[in-house]
């Protein structure tokens, strides 16, 4: 297959992860496959985001294109004059991400008639649909906030219903294969008593008897189980679709629901996903990013006065864990003095990073740190930080329940002792591939306590871009709260690399 042969319409696209990974592979040639020829975004620093993304992939081979995107990304020239640079490829950008936010759904008009434009320009070579409609309605945290909405009716939601709007562009697209992302909660999700994930496959497996659009039929495989029947693939469990990144190669526990479609006139079946036989742990990708300390939110922030504070609370923490640990007593936990709270420096060698990862993250790696600011916070929360980051240390890798936390230290909140919230600070283990990062990361940083306790602090949106596996040139645009966001709700690249090279197999085999 020739570079671009494979057109790609990315829906629900967030910052991109997912067309990221797909549009990165590479066939036994040297080519890349996969063009992306329409990424749909309606959220504006995501969409922003994506065109940035989008233009780095068409300049960093031409001459200074490299150059001036990393002029770009130390801040020497602005986005606008970097895109002045390049106008061909800016124009080809922007064109690529619809030139500004469009939401499916209601911009529908517009959205349709290029993709139809794009279908009918690529002749018969193969096509592929990627995208996850928006999760808010499946997932369990957001079906646990509909039950507090007095007279919520889960069929009023029109987000339980958003995958009709990608099966409206499979009719239209008629794609050789589709990949759709979705939470573990659409596996169980309920609409008016019925569970939702059968209805769904079905629907998937012919969208034209929904859409009302004549459209082929698709056979819809999972990428992890074999199928008993290739040419009618059944499961014996909706969990066999269930993904846990974890397994290949993602250093953090991300189960999503990921299905893989093919049109029903092609008769090869496509491969799975191999598993790697090490999990891939936090520290791992994150010891070599530039050391932060946190700052202060609640009164001014400096240096010394951080130091100090952190200094107060180790004497403090330690005297609270020796009553808890034997070796509490010879944990080091003085904190670094002279900590910036943002890198604008090159990261470390990657020592303890593994061997497939070092290449993804630092192809083409800029000289600086890239979205590696810290949060400020309350000073009582550095204290439970520097507790739970110590307390993770000393008891082997267990980051610390509210019933672990000396009455002291607990926060003012009515269901602190009700189990309900029993996780709230939750320190990443550093040995371990980390929980599930989500968007939730954007409201405080208690789920997501880095496990230096001399840091005293929350991840950054870079660290937590490494969770996801973003490759380290890769720029969240927006301000920092934007940028969790983004990061909180996309695919991580290197998964869907891997799902790529799936796919890219199976159409070569085709042709």
């Amino acid at each position: 297959m020739e570079t671009g042969e494979i057109l790609v319409i990315d829906l629900f696209a967030g910052p991109g992860g997912l067309g990221e990974g797909v549009s990165s592979c590479v066939n036994e040639n040297g080519n890349k496959p996969f063009q992306i020829g329409i990424s749909i975004e309606k959220e504006p620093s995501a969409h922003r985001t994506l065109t940035t993304r989008a233009f780095y992939r068409k300049i960093y081979e031409l001459e200074n294109g490299l150059d001036s995107y990393n002029s770009y990304l130390n801040g020497n020239i602005t986005r606008s004059e970097l895109f002045k640079r390049f106008p061909k490829q800016a124009q080809e950008a922007k064109q690529e991400t619809f030139f500004a936010p469009h939401t499916l759904g209601e911009d529908n008009s517009d959205i349709h008639a290029r993709i139809r434009e794009l279908v009918a320009s690529h002749g018969t070579r193969p096509k592929v649909v990627i995208g996850g409609p928006p999760c808010q309605a499946y997932s369990l945290a957001g079906r646990s906030r509909n039950a507090g909405i007095v007279d919520y009716k889960a069929e009023k939601d029109d987000r339980h219903f958003l995958y009709k709007e990608y099966l409206k562009v499979i009719s239209i697209a008629q794609p050789d294969v589709f990949v759709m992302e979705n939470v573990q909660g659409i596996l169980s999700a309920k609409v008016g008593g019925e569970v939702m994930f059968p209805r769904i496959l079905k629907d998937l497996k012919a969208p034209g008897r929904v859409t009302k659009i004549s459209s082929p039929k698709y056979k819809v495989f999972s990428l992890v189980v074999n199928a008993d029947d290739p040419t009618n693939p059944t499961y014996a469990d909706p969990k066999d679709y269930l993904i846990r990144s974890e397994d290949y190669g993602v250093p953090q526990a991300r189960h999503r629901v990921i299905l893989l479609g093919v049109r029903e006139d092609i008769e090869r079946v496509p491969g799975t996903l191999l598993p790697r036989e090490d999990k891939t742990t936090v520290e791992q990708v994150i010891a070599d990013l530039p050391a932060l300390r946190s700052g202060f939110s609640k009164r001014e922030d400096n240096a010394k006065d951080w130091e100090r504070e952190v200094s107060k609370n180790a004497t403090r923490v330690k005297k609270l864990l020796r009553k808890q640990f034997d070796g509490a007593a010879d944990l080091d936990l003085t904190p670094i003095k002279n900590l910036p709270r943002s890198a604008a420096l090159p990261v470390n060698e990657p020592l303890l990073m593994p061997e497939h990862l070092v290449e993804w993250y630092r192809n083409n790696a800029p000289m600086c740190v890239l979205n590696h600011e810290t949060r400020g916070h309350m000073d009582s929360d550095l204290l439970r930080y520097a507790y739970s980051a110590a307390f993770t240390i000393l008891s082997g890798g267990i980051s610390p329940k509210a019933r672990d936390f000396p009455a002291d230290l607990a926060p003012a909140h009515d269901n602190w002792n009700t189990g309900t919230h029993a996780d709230r600070f939750r320190t990443q283990v550093a040995n371990k591939y980390s929980t599930t990062v989500t968007s939730h990361i954007s409201k405080d940083g208690h789920y997501f306590i880095h496990y230096d306790p001399k840091q005293c602090r929350s991840l950054t949106v870079r660290e937590a871009a490494r969770l996801q596996t973003f490759p380290d040139n890769y720029l969240f645009e927006g301000n920092r709260t934007q940028q969790y966001v983004q990061v909180g709700n996309a695919v991580p690249p290197y998964l869907a690399q891997q799902i790529g090279k799936v796919v890219m197999d199976l159409l070569s085999q085709i042709e």
